[in-house]
């Protein structure tokens, strides 16, 4: 498990955000791409079953790495303040994360946890889960996904604390290698009054339980 506490919320750290989309290859390009693969496997890509592949696997691609696309913090700029004086935990638990390993292109799959202490003003509950899915549908390693979950929301929020927890599983350690089914991964990154305790035990047992 990998941890990370910060007593004061940062700045989003800097991350792969891709390429400009006029330097990237054309269609026709990613199509011969996946051809060229078909055929290292020991296939032909000219054979009936697979004469659609390519198209399907760009098509595939466009879904998978649709945050690339998207700017994760504009998500959040819309926040509402009428809240009747609420200043306690705001929590949505479960967000379903698909995402892909950078090291394999493999699938990552699993949940994440997001908690925040509104500070005047709160957040819409599906830009919470978009946020993940904007991260998520990016090439990734799971410590940096949680990094940006985290630090997004609390620069654009200025919450007093955040707290994101994400349990994973990984297809290139269960697929491959080692070949090991069942294990998952949890990496969490605390900031503001989450780092501190009693803050502290008490979000973690919260989203634990």
């Amino acid at each position: 498990m990998l941890e990370s506490d910060q007593v004061m919320p940062p700045a989003v750290s800097a991350a792969p955000t891709g390429i400009p989309v006029a330097q990237r290859p054309s269609r026709a390009e990613a199509e011969a791409a996946v051809r060229t693969l078909i055929r290292w496997a020991g296939d032909e890509p000219s054979r009936e079953g697979l004469r659609a592949t390519p198209a399907r696997v760009v098509r595939a691609y466009e879904e998978w790495f649709a945050g690339y696309r998207q700017d994760p913090a504009s998500l959040l700029s819309r926040t509402f303040g009428e809240v009747g004086g609420y200043d306690e935990l705001v929590i949505l638990r479960d967000i379903p994360l698909q995402s892909t390993c950078e090291h394999h292109m493999a699938a990552i799959r699993g949940v994440v946890h997001i908690a925040y202490l509104p500070n005047q003003r709160v957040v819409g509950i599906s830009k919470l889960a978009r946020l993940v899915e904007a991260f998520g549908r990016r090439l990734q390693i799971q410590e940096r996904l949680t990094v940006e979950i985290a630090d997004t929301l609390a620069q654009v929020l200025h919450p007093r604390g955040v707290a994101v927890i994400v349990q994973a599983s990984h297809e290139c350690l269960s697929s491959r290698g080692v070949r090991l089914h069942g294990v998952s991964m949890q990496t969490r990154r605390l900031l503001g009054e989450f780092a501190q305790e009693p803050r502290r035990g008490e979000i973690l047992a919260t989203l634990a339980g």
